[in-house]
């Protein structure tokens, strides 16, 4: 963040030495510890260390990094009448490529907003500003999200359930928390809440119904009630037949299912979508090799040796491991003796 005019950070409870590097480089550092943390009190504390004569706040975490001269990028494109700027914000990697991939929206205009929900947490625009709200798209913005996995995730679920408490018909938040349930393995409570999330009338974002669909079916997989989570499955595919997760999800089920027609159906449907949306849904599992794998597997089972090879290859390329090699070898020795 060198580029900043100044750097100003909310020290929230570390026991580390990053208060004291972050001074050493001239960082302006404020500490602050509430006995109940939640993100956007804490955001919003640390937006008041902002100078008042600022003109565009950036708002960064300290395991994320800028592309490039950022700074340059954002001042030639912002306008006088700009509030907000959204930008790609890449989630996750997969070596040096990128995995989760959306857009993110954490640059405003100073005064323009505040933060909302204590977990999961959005700028919501101040209907007192003087200005309208408008927003700014970079798509030469990139920014890189380097997560620490070693740090606990824990506090999620009480926040979210906190934010389920203050915003009882928050269609965001009752997807959160359901898909927050499923990492817990609390399938029921799970189902309980993304069912709910389907039926609020603002639940209207497609992408975050079919993902809320594929949750519930993985979660009846998981419990072993495998026609309802066909029936799910199926509800997921229906309701987007352009959403490559759901269909690579699908397949996968069948796959476990040993419904080889069923897998060369569902993959051939996934890797004929070839737009992928740049949202937090995205799963890169998607758009990787599983699809075809698992096409070459099925189509080696169904004795189109051809096939097998043809989408063995293409899974090889895309992830090279001794696995797939191994595979592709069977493939052409029985392609080779027909």
């Amino acid at each position: 963040m060198r580029l900043a005019d100044e750097i100003v950070v909310l020290d929230t409870g570390s026991t580390d030495e990053t208060v004291a590097k972050l001074k050493k480089l001239g960082v302006k550092v404020a500490q602050k510890i509430h006995p109940e943390f939640r993100f956007d009190i804490a955001r919003n504390e640390s937006l008041s260390l902002v100078p008042h004569d600022t003109d565009i706040c950036v708002c960064t975490d300290l395991d994320e990094v800028f592309e490039g001269d950022w700074r340059t990028k954002i001042e030639r494109a912002w306008s006088g009448g700009t509030t907000l700027c959204r930008y790609r914000y890449i989630w996750s990697h997969i070596g040096d490529k990128s995995g989760v991939e959306f857009y993110a929206n954490k640059i405003h205009a100073y005064g323009a907003y505040r933060w909302i929900y204590p977990v999961h947490e959005v700028l919501e625009f101040d209907s007192e500003y003087p200005l309208k709200e408008k927003t700014l798209t970079l798509t030469d913005l990139v920014l890189h999200h380097y997560p620490d996995q070693t740090k606990s995730r824990a506090s999620y679920l009480p926040l979210l359930e906190l934010c389920a408490v203050e915003n009882p018909n928050c269609d965001r938040t009752a997807h959160y928390l359901g898909r927050e349930y499923y990492f817990h393995r609390r399938y029921d409570d799970a189902i309980a809440w993304l069912k709910r999330h389907l039926g609020l009338k603002n639940a209207t974002w497609l992408d975050e119904r079919v993902a809320s669909m594929r949750i519930i079916a993985k979660c009846y997989e998981q419990k072993g009630e495998f026609a309802l989570a066909e029936r799910w499955y199926l509800k997921a595919v229906s309701q987007d037949v352009n959403s490559r997760e759901a269909w690579v999800e699908y397949q996968t089920f069948l796959y476990n299912r040993g419904d080889y027609d069923g897998v060369i159906y569902a993959g051939v449907r996934a890797i004929s979508i070839k737009n992928k949306n740049l949202s937090y849904i995205t799963d890169p599992i998607a758009w990787g090799e599983r699809a075809y794998d698992l096409l070459s597997i099925a189509y080696y089972n169904v004795g189109d040796y051809e096939n097998a090879v043809k989408y063995g290859t293409i899974a090889h390329e895309i992830s090279p491991t001794a696995r797939i090699w191994a595979n592709l070898k069977l493939y052409k020795k029985a392609f080779l003796s027909v």
